[in-house]
């Protein structure tokens, strides 16, 4: 077993968010100014599960309040899905980024950062007890499946875990990247179609 596994188990969320300051499972921690866990019901249907926190994020310790979060609330509110009602969390619960003078650039997280932290994403999981995980692009779906995908092999293709039923999209943030407008609107229109998948599987297990 791995020695990073043999730490209690958390007994609430509230716990968690506590704890996650005091993370030193990798050195992410230095540059960050706070860990930043989930929001959302202490039990959801449904879980959304995005790569690390921004710098947006780091100062406000709450996930997806940023561009990309607007970006977010765009789509969920076009497929149905009430952000209130969903538990919103990252992969990866330190900002990654490299300091340049007044600013800080963000980097993508490695495969060995986001493996020190599924500890917490577990954590997560067991406490909110989602049945519908949705991985928001491919750093979130290596920290639910534990290995590497692809976007394209398995986009909106529902993946059966041991606690739930998974599905892959892409991050909010590439929407944001592309520099064509009517390429962003059909992003858009993909995202929102992934996400009213999620909300006719929630409907039939409500």
């Amino acid at each position: 077993m791995d020695q990073l596994d043999e730490a209690p188990a958390l007994t609430s969320l509230t716990s968690l968010k506590r704890s996650l300051d005091g993370c030193r499972r990798c050195d992410l921690w230095r540059n960050a100014s706070q860990g930043v866990g989930g929001q959302g019901p202490a039990r959801a249907l449904i879980m959304l599960v995005g790569e690390q926190p921004g710098d947006k994020e780091d100062l406000a310790g709450a996930p997806f309040v940023g561009p990309a979060g607007r970006i977010l609330d765009q789509a969920l509110a076009a497929a149905g899905l009430p952000r209130d009602r969903l538990y919103i969390t990252n992969a990866v619960k330190h900002f990654k980024n490299e300091p340049r003078g007044k600013f800080r650039l963000h980097r993508k997280p490695d495969a060995g950062e986001v493996k020190a932290c599924r500890w917490w994403l577990r954590q997560e999981l067991r406490l909110v007890r989602p049945r519908l995980i949705v991985a928001m692009g491919v750093t979130a779906a290596l920290g639910i499946f534990g290995k590497a995908v692809t976007i394209k092999a398995v986009r909106a293709k529902w993946q059966q875990l041991a606690e739930a039923e998974a599905l892959v999209t892409v991050h909010p943030s590439f929407l944001i990247r592309l520099p064509d407008a009517a390429d962003r609107r059909h992003e858009f229109d993909k995202f929102v179609a992934d996400l009213a998948m999620v909300r006719d599987r929630a409907r039939r297990l409500d």
